[in-house]
């Protein structure tokens, strides 16, 4: 649910933010965090992502993707606010004792149980094989290669639809509108994940971006000097004496596939990587 605030000063006249009034407010749990350092957007020292800063200190939180304690019920014991991530995460306390972070998807409350393994019902926050999985259910941190964990849908909002199933295949609809084989015999887990409107969080005021560690960007085509940006010069527009918008380094950046690994398209069904 998005939060708007009264405009006491421009910053927050047209700022809005994500409601975590439903989420825990203390520290996360302390063997599953990390402490990242390292300059962001450098590598060795020089700059290879523009724009890019440290930005305000963060606890980096270990979630776990693969979902492989098979049988064990574990006890949803908190959702909690990611800085790294889009959605929510929740902290699965185990009946082993152990504890651990997952994405939580829409509609995982405190209290809940939840299981992973086969032989499951298709209830929200369970994970199990696609093979498992009803027709038409809605799934997320879907796995590529089975044992390495989820590597697709992941972000805020985002699932994946099961639409059939074929041999040792299933045939799922990506949130991209790309409909691909994967192995029926990798994980997925059941729901849509939490934080859909996190598109529509206005943050306000540039100092916001700046504490998130994005530094100010220029246009390509405010620049003057052509050596700077394919844009710059005398053309003010990208559409007047250019064939197509291009990056700074002459790449085209609009209508060009840039996807290399061919030989991974026999598994896409339809959509733009076909």
């Amino acid at each position: 649910m998005l939060r708007t605030f009264n405009p006491t000063s421009e910053g927050q006249r047209a700022r809005k933010s994500l409601s975590t009034s439903h989420l825990n407010k203390k520290r996360p749990e302390k063997g599953l965090t990390l402490h990242l350092k390292g300059a962001v957007g450098r590598t060795k020292g020089r700059i290879t992502s523009r724009s890019r800063q440290q930005g305000s200190k963060k606890l980096y939180r270990i979630v776990d993707y693969k979902r492989d304690k098979f049988g064990v019920p574990a006890l949803v014991t908190s959702l909690e606010y990611d800085p790294y991530r889009g959605p929510s995460i929740a902290l699965l306390t185990y009946a082993d004792g152990e504890k651990r972070y997952i994405l939580a998807p829409e509609g995982l409350k405190v209290g809940d149980r939840i299981l992973s393994g086969m032989g499951l019902e298709a209830l929200i926050g369970n994970a199990m094989p696609i093979t498992e999985i009803p027709l038409a259910t809605f799934i997320h941190n879907v796995e590529i290669h089975p044992g390495r964990g989820g590597q697709m849908v992941r972000g805020a909002g985002l699932s994946a639809q099961l639409l059939a199933k074929e041999g040792d295949y299933a045939i799922i609809k990506l949130p991209s509108g790309e409909t691909r084989k994967i192995l029926a015999r990798c994980m997925a887990t059941i729901g849509t994940l939490t934080n859909f409107e996190k598109r529509k969080v206005n943050l306000g005021k540039a100092g916001r971006n700046r504490h998130k560690g994005r530094r100010p960007h220029t246009r390509g085509v405010a620049m003057a000097n052509p050596h700077d940006h394919p844009h710059a010069g005398s053309y003010k527009t990208s559409g007047i004496g250019m064939p197509s918008p291009k990056s700074p380094w002459g790449w085209k950046t609009k209508g060009y596939k840039t996807r290399k690994r061919k030989h991974t398209r026999k598994f896409i069904v339809s959509g733009k990587g076909k």
